[in-house]
């Protein structure tokens, strides 16, 4: 009998860009990017308190959107730049769906798509 594999996904992520990796379904389970997702930011806004309401729309709907292409996560390690990170991690939290996830974080700077699969296959063995 074959040990349950478990669902295992990787982010980087900015404030303003994410890639999403994932393992693939089949018998390598190898890593392989799943998406990117943008994040434009706020317009330019003269009413500070405006902007700020806008931008914290903006960030939860960009949340929103990396967690949908990761369904049923047993297990994230998210990195990249600034505090974004830590943040997505306690949406992950405080999301029903997510809230039982095992969870991780780093920090790195921004690289292509097959360094990030290389980093993730490296991270999660």
């Amino acid at each position: 009998m074959s040990e349950k594999q478990r669902k295992q996904f990787g982010v980087w992520m900015d404030t303003h860009h994410a890639t999403i990796v994932g393992r693939k379904a089949d018998e390598t389970r190898e890593f392989f990017v799943l998406g990117h997702i943008e994040n434009p930011g706020a317009d330019n806004n003269s009413n500070e308190q405006a902007a700020q309401k806008q931008e914290m729309g903006l960030t939860h709907k960009f949340f929103k959107e990396i967690a949908h292409l990761m369904p049923n996560i047993e297990e994230i390690h998210v990195t990249g730049t600034g505090k974004i990170q830590e943040e997505f991690i306690h949406y992950l939290a405080a999301t029903a769906q997510y809230k039982n996830a095992d969870t991780s974080d780093s920090t790195s700077n921004k690289m292509s798509d097959a360094a990030l699969t290389a980093y993730f296959t490296k991270y999660f063995g």
